[in-house]
């Protein structure tokens, strides 16, 4: 990615199916405008699996993050829900389900989660599930 001033845009999202194409074209109007549309592929399978677990596995309102500083792209998904991630590791390649943090952190440069305390973060408690992407253009 050519080093330009850094950006971050959060979107909010309410519980809703809806919300995973909403993240996945408003992903990739951000990455267009800002000149990086080489990693729309990765960035838009990425944003689903974090918008799609949050959707499917929470109750309450969820919110995306994306973030370029660097030569990174983080993209980030907050839900209301502190439960810790779990990646399963016994997913075969045709599952329907239960492969979405395994493609995160197979497709990823580096991914990670972090329990939220405090309403500075991006909206509230939960917890805030991550993945970066650094690329050359």
């Amino acid at each position: 990615m050519p080093e330009v001033d850094p950006w971050e845009y959060t979107l909010h999202i309410p519980n809703t199916p809806l919300a995973v194409p909403i993240c996945r074209h408003t992903l990739r109007l951000i990455l267009a405008a800002h000149g990086l549309p080489h990693l729309t592929e990765a960035a838009e399978l990425l944003a689903t699996e974090l918008v799609t677990n949050a959707v499917q596995h929470t109750k309450g309102p969820a919110a995306i993050k994306l973030r370029a500083e660097h030569g990174t792209l983080r993209i980030g998904v907050w839900d209301a829900d502190p439960t810790a991630p779990r990646p399963s590791h016994h997913t075969t390649p045709d599952a329907q389900t239960g492969r979405g943090l395994a493609l995160v952190r197979d497709c990823a440069d580096d991914w990670g989660w972090v329990r939220q305390h405090d309403t500075k973060n991006i909206v509230g408690t939960g917890k805030y599930i991550w993945c970066e992407l650094t690329a050359v253009a």
